[in-house]
């Protein structure tokens, strides 16, 4: 009653396949994360940003002569 055990790589070709198949998505998700840099759509967006931001401080900064109509 002995089995004979048989020589299966065939579970380990889809382990190697499934670890190279993460490894490139992981490749390519790694290139694709800066593109929207390249764009300048950022750099713009801060540019806009930081004008609203120094508008309203200057804004805000009324005189009391101004507040008055002086």
């Amino acid at each position: 009653m002995s089995e004979v055990k048989e020589n299966d790589n065939s579970m380990w070709f889809i382990v190697g396949g499934c670890i190279v198949a993460m490894v490139v998505v992981v490749m390519f998700l790694k290139g694709e994360k800066s593109e929207h840099l390249k764009s300048g759509a950022v750099a713009q967006l801060q540019a806009e940003t930081f004008a609203n931001i120094e508008k309203r401080h200057t804004q805000n900064n009324v005189t009391e002569a101004q507040k008055s109509g002086k």
